[in-house]
This record gives structure tokens, C-alpha cells and sequence, in this order.
């Protein structure tokens, strides 16, 4: 890459920077409509079986692709396989991954040699944040990749595969379909499919299937009919491995809405329906930025692995100790002690979030001036007479309601409303909260102002020097506020876990799965954890390897989260 530019080394996305929220509700609002009603995968199945096979036919890399669309890797006698899931955040957790994920062979402490770099990539879902576009996939994705596996040689490259979350929805797949489904080079890995759902036949008779859900976990009848052909190929002892972009098994025990008999699309229809002959092993999915693996007595594993680059997610709070179907949970990555101790960084919300408290300051501010009432005749022993007064003033200014209901309404409507008998008291104690902290900070300024500096009450000095205090109060008490609420919301009652956790942005705690199918037939899954990125990085000067190597001494090595997982 000496002749490419540098990459762009994004930060950690702002997901409480109120431009970026704008912009980002915006683009899930569009995408959510015109993603419901404009399916691309119609336009993908439109390509018949024999157009796949003509694109692969010169790929020369001796894995043929069948008239039905499968990738075949059968005749070796074994196969290593990397999953990575919910990369494309911040640079240094994306690199961290996608550098020891591009290693040749890895040394991991506890395993007898070392274990090398896999065959096939899988990407599980969400590959860029916060919202797909071409320059998101080139700067949070394709650099990184390209940076740690600059080139391989074309007839023994490792190969790339990807099934699209969420997030790559939100340009209708514009932006995934041009990297993953065009057989280009994704750094020293080959892209080879053609469509958003793929089949692999791996040897000793195991599948890899990957399954597009869409925005709505919604499996389409094309994609069905795909897979129905691919079943059809299946021998009643073969094995699969069944990739998906979300672990519908964790949101149907959090929140109970998911109904395996809602409609014959959905996924529990591939799940029973179509596989109903064999036998699925193993599930893999991302979606939750963590680690955490639940199997039954039987061996069968339902592992979340979604720790590729995106900010972490908590592995505390809901009760996910037993699932549906005698799954018990066995491992998780940070332990949930950890997770415990991490979501109380969000009483440092103010620092690690500062460009939230101008929403808070804006709203303060107007509210405010919108009752500007005459409290500055009051000390802090007369607090109940302020209080009437604010009161009064007030109710008879329709202006001033409106803001204070949007105050209350606003924090109100953010509340995690998953848990009813949360929303209803957790989400007025919130916005309460925040409407007593714009009379106290409303109250102060104009004391100060008008009673200890004898400004005019009303006069234009007055009011911009208690504005500026207001400002400069709600900024700070405002987030000082939603930190509290976070905090105290996932710690003391689970809820909140996404809101709590994308406050802090953490690009620690990262993982990805090497699985080996060897020449009996058995399936081993390595989970690799890294504790701790590197945030710092140099040019490593070679022209084969890595483009930048780590230059942090407080970067941990990667490791076994838990003993290799033999299936």
C-alpha cells in the first residue's frame, strides 16, 4: 500500500453527537420505509443458476460452484474457517481484529501449535457503522482489511463471504452488493458470491449456510426456494452450521415477541421446516458487540460472536442464563462482573459524550426563557415559593408549557420501553428529573444575575448573562444527568444495555471464531478475544505483510476466550 494513501483512521462512532443522531435517524427512517417495499433480493434472484456459474467459471481457484449456487469445498480433507461479526466502528478495534485475523498462523497460549489463517472468511452482519455508504465501507471496512492483508498470491487466496445485518440495509444493500457480491478483492481475500444468502459445502458433510434477514428478521420466499434446493442436496446425516446477522434466540428470551409460527418466512421456518432432516450444530450470529455461547447437554451451540470493531456491548443485565430448548449459557466475553464495573464510566458521560449536553443546553435554555419567570426574589430557604411562582408563570404562558412538555416528553420517549412496568416509572422519574434540573439551573442563573449582580430583571444584560449560565449548566448537569439514568438503569434493573454501552463506545473486549473441520470430521471452534486494542500503530516497512503493526504496550495478545469448543 506504499502507494495509496493513508487510511482514514475513523474514531469510534459519536452515537450521542446530535448531528450524528440526526443524520443516522434519517437515514434508518428512509431505509426502514423503502427497505420494506423495494426488496433487492427480488432483483438478486432475477440471476439464475447458470449466470452464477458462468461468473465463477475462470475464478481458477478449484472451488467450483454447482447450478444451484453452491460453493464447494468438499474435496478437501480439511478446513479452517475465520468469523468475524459487526466490524467497521472505530479503526483501532477494527484493525486490532482484521491484523490478527490476517496473520498467517496464530500463537495462542493453552493450544499445541500454532493454528493458522482460515480458508474462508465470514463476515456475520453489520459491517460498517453507523449507517451503510460507499465511503463508510471504504474507510471503516475495506482499509483496515486491505491494511492487514495487503495481497496473497491469486491462486491460494483465502476467500470472503458476508451476509448483511441491519446496518448494511440502510442504503438497500447499494453498498454491499458492490464489495461482496461482484468477485473483487477485498484486501488478499477473494469476495465470491453472487447473491446476500450463500451455501457452502465443506468436507466430511458440513454445511455453512448464511441467511439474509433483512430489516425485519424476514427470510423472502426466493431466498426460501434457494435454500430448499440446497436441502434437497443434503444427506439426512449431514451437518450445518447456520450463520445469521441476529441471535433470535437472545431477543426472543429478553423480549418474548419472537413467534417461530408467525408466518412461513420468518427464520424459525429455514430453521424447522426446511433443515428439518438435518442436523443444525451450530449457530452463529453477531449483532451483540460481545461474546457469549450457549449449548445444550447434546453439544449443539448457539454462540454470539459480534466483537469484530463495533463499540461493546454488555454481557450483565437480562437474564440469559437458559433459552428455549435446553440451551444454558456456558461463556462470556468480558465476564459479566466486568461488564458490571464498565457501565459505571457513564457517570463520566459529560467527557466521554461531550457534544451531547448541546442538545441538553439548547433545551434548558429555551425552557427557560420560555417561562422566564421572576424567581430571582427568592433565596434557596424559599424554594417553595420559586417553585408557585415557576408554576404559575408557567401555565399561563402556552410557549412555556410546550417546552416543558417537550423536556419531559423528549426523555420520556427515550426510555427503554421493551419493559413496561419500567417505561412507566423509570421514564417519568427521568424526564422529571431533567425538569427540575432546568428550574434549579434556571433559578440559580437568574438569582445571580438580577439579585447578586443587580442586572434588570428582563433587560437584555440580564437575560444573556443567566442564557450563557443556563447554557453552560445545561451542558454539563444535562449529561451529568443521562449518565446517572444509564447507569443506574443497567445496573440496577438491565435495562437500557444498548443505549448504556454505545455511550461509552469501548473498542476493547473484541473477538472473532477460527473453526477447523479436520479429516474425521470434527469441528472445533477457537474463540479468540483480545482484551485490549491498540491505540497506537506504525508502519511495520513490509511490502507483503501487515502495513502498520502495533506500537502500544498496553495492547494485549490475543487469546482463548474458553477451551476450543469440539463439536
Amino acid at each position: 500500500m506504499s502507494d495509496k494513501k493513508k487510511p482514514a483512521m475513523c474514531p469510534m462512532t459519536a452515537w450521542y453527537d446530535p448531528g450524528q443522531l440526526a443524520r443516522t435517524g434519517v437515514d434508518v427512517a428512509v431505509s426502514t420505509i423503502f427497505g420494506k417495499h423495494a426488496d433487492y433480493r427480488i432483483t438478486e434472484a432475477l440471476v439464475g443458476p447458470s449466470q452464477d456459474d458462468d461468473v465463477f467459471d475462470d475464478d481458477s481457484t478449484g472451488v467450483p460452484v454447482d447450478e444451484d449456487g453452491i460453493h464447494d469445498y468438499s474435496q478437501r480433507d480439511q478446513i479452517w474457517i475465520d468469523y468475524v461479526a459487526d466490524t467497521g466502528d472505530g479503526w483501532d478495534s477494527t484493525y486490532s481484529v482484521a491484523y490478527h485475523v490476517g496473520q498467517p498462523q496464530l500463537d495462542l497460549p493453552g493450544v499445541d501449535g500454532p493454528i493458522p489463517r482460515g480458508d474462508v472468511l465470514v463476515f456475520g452482519g453489520d459491517q460498517v457503522y453507523p449507517v451503510a455508504n460507499r465511503q463508510s465501507y471504504r474507510e471503516r471496512l475495506v482499509e483496515p482489511y486491505e491494511a492487514a492483508l495487503p495481497e496473497t498470491p491469486p491462486l491460494t487466496s483465502p476467500h470472503a463471504f458476508a451476509v448483511p445485518g441491519n446496518h448494511d440495509w440502510y442504503d438497500s444493500l447499494v453498498s454491499f452488493t458492490r464489495l461482496f457480491c461482484n468477485r473483487r478483492w477485498f484486501g488478499g481475500w477473494k469476495t465470491r458470491q453472487s447473491r446476500s444468502y450463500f451455501a457452502l459445502k465443506l468436507p466430511h458433510r458440513w454445511w455453512l449456510v448464511g441467511v439474509d434477514v433483512q430489516l425485519d428478521s424476514d427470510v423472502d420466499i426466493p431466498q426460501v426456494k434457494f435454500f430448499k434446493r440446497i436441502a434437497r442436496k443434503m444427506g439426512k446425516d449431514d451437518r450445518i452450521i447456520l450463520c445469521t446477522a441476529e441471535p433470535h434466540w437472545i431477543f426472543a428470551k429478553i423480549y418474548k415477541t419472537l413467534d417461530p409460527e408467525i408466518n412461513e418466512n420468518n427464520l424459525a421456518f429455514l430453521e424447522k421446516k426446511i433443515f428439518c432432516n438435518q442436523q443444525i450444530a451450530t449457530y452463529l450470529s453477531g449483532d451483540l458487540h460481545h461474546y457469549r455461547r450457549h449449548a445444550t447437554e447434546g453439544g449443539q451451540q448457539k454462540i454470539t460472536a459480534g466483537g469484530g470493531g463495533a463499540f461493546l456491548h454488555p454481557t450483565h443485565g437480562e437474564d440469559v442464563e437458559e433459552l428455549d430448548g435446553g440451551y444454558r449459557l456456558r461463556k462470556a466475553f468480558p465476564p459479566p462482573n466486568e461488564s458490571k464495573k464498565l457501565t459505571w464510566k457513564n457517570l463520566g458521560f459529560l467527557f466521554l459524550n461531550p457534544k451531547f449536553g448541546v442538545l441538553t443546553a439548547f433545551l434548558y435554555t429555551l425552557t427557560c426563557w420560555a417561562v422566564m419567570a421572576p424567581v430571582h426574589r427568592f433565596g434557596l430557604r424559599q424554594i417553595w415559593p420559586a417553585i408557585k411562582t415557576s408554576l404559575s408563570t408557567s401555565i399561563a404562558n402556552p410557549i412555556a408549557v410546550f417546552w416543558i412538555l417537550l423536556v419531559f416528553g423528549g426523555f420520556l420517549f427515550f426510555t427503554d420501553s421493551h419493559s413496561k412496568r419500567f417505561a412507566r416509572v423509570a421514564g417519568p422519574i427521568h424526564g422529571l428529573a431533567h425538569v427540575l434540573c432546568t428550574f434549579f439551573v434556571g433559578w440559580g442563573a437568574t438569582y445571580f444575575s438580577a439579585r447578586c449582580l443587580g442586572l434588570p430583571f428582563k433587560r437584555p444584560p440580564q437575560l444573556l448573562l443567566a442564557g450563557g449560565i443556563i447554557f453552560v449548566l445545561g451542558w454539563i448537569v444535562g449529561s451529568f444527568v443521562m449518565g446517572i439514568y444509564l447507569a443506574i438503569s443497567l445496573n440496577w434493573f438491565g435495562r437500557h444495555s444498548n443505549e448504556a454501552f454505545s455511550a461509552l463506545a469501548c473498542p476493547d473486549w473484541k473477538n472473532f471464531l477460527r473453526l477447523k473441520i479436520d479429516g474425521s470430521g470434527k469441528l472445533t471452534i477457537f474463540p479468540i478475544g483480545i482484551r485490549k486494542v491498540a491505540r497506537k500503530w506504525k508502519p511495520s516497512g513490509s511490502t507483503n505483510g501487515p502495513t502498520y503493526v502495533p506500537n502500544d504496550s498496553r495492547a494485549t495478545a490475543p487469546e482463548l476466550i474458553e477451551p476450543p469448543i469440539a463439536v
